[in-house]
């Protein structure tokens, strides 16, 4: 069955149209495979202002049934939902189940945090008054998010953003605007199950950049989620902040690994095939720098380009495939910017863009090393000493991801400590992708600083508010200050 039939089976299963001005194509084989209507965002901005005073006030453990019908709903669909995304986004079908899967942890996830959204009572130096904290619903919460990951990143924000009491927007990439289309439609589902929540509570708002633009200067908009590249964060995050909204920012990564004497090799290459080739290389938190020992450098080296040429590269539909097209020939043009003619193009499936992961050895970490091309492109560099791994692990813009490939408790330790890796995230013996939905996710520096699904990240989706309580009949003031009339 072509990309098109495919499509067409799924769109009319669940009972979506395809038609509209934006065109989806599959990278698959470049075709046409559906159509979708821009959206209005000044009015879905009007309708989640709106929905948001009746579901602020909506308790918070019931808000979670909501999530939990989301959940199952998404449990119904994974094959359906994770056949759409490979077919708009050219990920294996491993990769896009596991990407659905992520929708229904984090959903999970939620559903717990429903009854756990709690502040502190703090001692207070004054007699007969106590002190506490209150978390309360923000607003309505924009999401705006990358091809990459067409599903996943939308459900790691709205579903702690809808515990928390806030009516979310959805503005996808123009690249997989069918996968965001679906997962509206199971979300309109679970609202009818639900059964009373209000007109506007989730939407999706489709189009270009100028629709995103406008969501963002939209004042209305308490909470702007946006992931993408750090050039979309730059201009994002001053418009949202000079209107005082709050933003939260998951942008490039340029993520190193470095490989210790120690290391079990044969893990590590393992850890290394995934992270560096996985979804073509168009993950946020893809291998893109190896520092290796130069102790085992040679050996490594060897093994990795076995490893790299025995990958099977083609149709993602296809069982035994594990890395399938780039986006589109704008990916395959700023691939072939860096490696030049030494690129390989792989005849997989007329009209899409296959390529061969290569593997650059780099004399220094200059030029293009220090930029992140999302495609599949491995440096490796050499060390003598860890510290000098860690300076070269550190001195990029980016701070997503990193990891250490050792036996060493000292060295394992060193890495983790506030003078070793500079990212949010720093792993040991597993690759820089792959993140859990319990930990926050997140980066430093150009990455944007947000973090997004597990641990406390819920906070950022709520106001925080200090209470004082004075159960007494005397008013004494804070810091021993008096301030007395005479009678």
């Amino acid at each position: 069955m072509s990309p098109v039939e495919e499509a067409a089976e799924l769109l009319q299963l669940f009972g979506i149209a395809s038609a509209g001005d934006l065109v989806s194509h599959s990278p698959i084989d470049g075709s046409e495979i559906g159509r979708v209507a821009n959206g209005n965002p000044h009015s879905a901005a009007e309708s989640a202002a709106e929905a948001f005073q009746r579901w602020r006030t909506v308790p918070a453990p019931r808000r979670g049934e909501l999530v939990r019908s989301l959940g199952e709903e998404l449990r119904r669909a994974k094959p359906q939902l994770a056949r759409l995304v490979t077919l708009e986004a050219g990920k294996i079908m491993a990769e896009s189940l596991g990407e659905v899967q992520e929708m229904i942890d984090i959903c999970d996830f939620a559903v717990g945090l429903s009854r756990q959204l709690h502040g502190l009572t703090i001692a207070s130096e004054r007699p007969e008054h106590r002190m506490m904290e209150q978390w309360h619903p923000l607003g309505p919460v924009l999401v705006i998010s990358a091809f990459n990951f067409p599903v996943a990143v939308w459900a790691w924000n709205a579903a702690l953003a809808l515990v928390c009491g806030n009516p979310v927007i959805w503005k996808p990439s123009e690249k997989t605007p069918l996968c965001a289309e679906l997962v509206m439609e199971l979300a309109r589902r679970a609202m009818a199950k639900f059964g009373d929540a209000p007109d506007g509570l989730v939407q999706v708002v489709q189009g270009d950049s100028s629709v995103g633009e406008s969501l963002v200067d939209d004042k209305r908009i308490a909470l702007v989620s946006a992931t993408g590249s750090t050039a979309m964060g730059r201009t994002v995050g001053p418009r949202v902040t000079q209107r005082f909204g709050r933003v939260l920012l998951e942008l490039g990564g340029n993520n190193s690994a470095i490989v210790c004497p120690s290391a079990d090799l044969k893990l590590t290459e393992r850890a290394i095939l995934f992270s560096a080739v996985g979804t073509a290389g168009q993950r946020c938190t893809t291998l893109r720098r190896l520092i290796v020992h130069e102790s085992i450098a040679d050996e490594l080296v060897v093994r990795l380009r076995r490893s790299f040429g025995q990958v099977t590269i083609g149709d993602p539909r296809l069982p035994d495939t594990l890395v399938g097209p780039l986006i589109d020939e704008a990916a395959f043009n700023a691939m072939k910017a860096v490696l030049g003619e030494t690129i390989e193009r792989v005849d997989a499936v007329p009209g899409g863009f296959y390529v061969r992961p290569a593997i650059v050895e780099a004399a220094g970490q200059e030029g293009s090393v220090l930029e992140e091309t999302f495609a599949p492109i491995l440096y490796v560099l050499r060390y003598r000493e860890l510290d000098e791994a860690i300076a070269l692990n550190n001195n990029v813009p980016q701070g997503l991801s990193s990891s250490i490939f050792t036996s060493e408790l000292r060295e394992a330790e060193r890495f983790m400590a506030a003078s070793g890796s500079d990212c949010g995230i720093a792993n040991v013996n597993i690759g820089t992708s792959g993140a859990e939905i319990g930990g926050a996710f997140g980066g430093e520096k150009e990455t944007g600083g947000g973090r997004e699904s597990g641990s406390d990240a819920w906070r950022a989706y709520m106001r925080r508010q200090t209470n004082t309580i004075n159960y007494g009949c005397d008013l004494p003031l804070a810091q021993g200050i008096r301030f007395d009339v005479a009678p």
